[in-house]
């Protein structure tokens, strides 16, 4: 059984991989500001505290954490993510910020805390966007959100090459729409073909098989063309 670190557990995505993971037998450490409906689960394998990604007291106490209850995290999943829609010359730079602060530099932040604990076997998966893939459809209002998502393709990629000898291995999906909380504010009254606990599902299969076959690699996750 596997030690998996997931952010962005409280809604979505994020909160059904929990509920996978825990529910096949693995310890789950779900992360996210809000705990609440996390903990309303009161299942066994899950551990959850509060956790800003983009507050270094709280990568200090995520170390504390790992040190004394974990000797080694199996497989750690990016996708706490940061939305905003808003035109480019409407969008301020501390607003702008905001969303690289979680989307990017926490991100970053946190993989690098984590990395030490992860054995050559260990795989790092991070959710990105389709709207992040070079030659996709973009959309107006989401420079920041999209631009973040270009960015940590480009992480994951170097990662890759700088650790592919010591491990672990880095991949990075990005996904079309999936009906999300997340997605009704980007685009209301949107329907997703796939649902939050279809997604969850094949994110957890691949952290947990993909990096036999994948490193460094950028996986289109959609169903739509392009």
């Amino acid at each position: 059984m596997a030690n998996v670190v997931i952010t962005g557990s409280s809604r979505g995505i994020g909160f059904e991989m929990a509920k996978l993971f825990a529910k096949e037998g693995h310890q789950v450490l779900a992360l996210s500001r809000n705990t609440e409906p996390i903990s309303k689960i009161s299942h066994k394998n899950i551990t959850t505290f509060p956790f800003d990604i983009s507050k270094p007291s709280d990568l200090k106490k995520l170390k504390g954490f790992l040190d004394e209850n974990w000797e080694t995290v199996d497989v750690l999943i990016n996708n706490a993510g940061k939305l905003l829609r808003k035109p480019f010359l409407e969008t301020t730079a501390l607003e702008f910020e905001a969303v690289y602060a979680v989307n990017v530099l926490g991100l970053a932040n946190l993989t690098r805390a984590i990395i030490p604990k992860m054995a050559k076997t260990g795989h790092v998966v991070t959710v990105s966007s389709m709207g992040g893939v070079q030659g996709s459809i973009k959309f107006p209002g989401l420079a920041a959100y999209s631009s973040s998502k270009a960015a940590v393709i480009g992480l994951t990629e170097v990662w890759a090459e700088e650790f592919k000898e010591s491990g672990p291995s880095f991949n990075v999906l990005a996904l079309g729409a999936v009906q999300t909380e997340m997605l009704e504010e980007a685009f209301p009254g949107y329907q997703a073909p796939t649902t939050p606990l279809e997604m969850a599902t094949y994110i957890k299969d691949f952290a947990l098989t993909g990096h036999k076959m994948y490193n460094g690699k950028l996986l289109q996750v959609s169903n739509s063309t392009p």
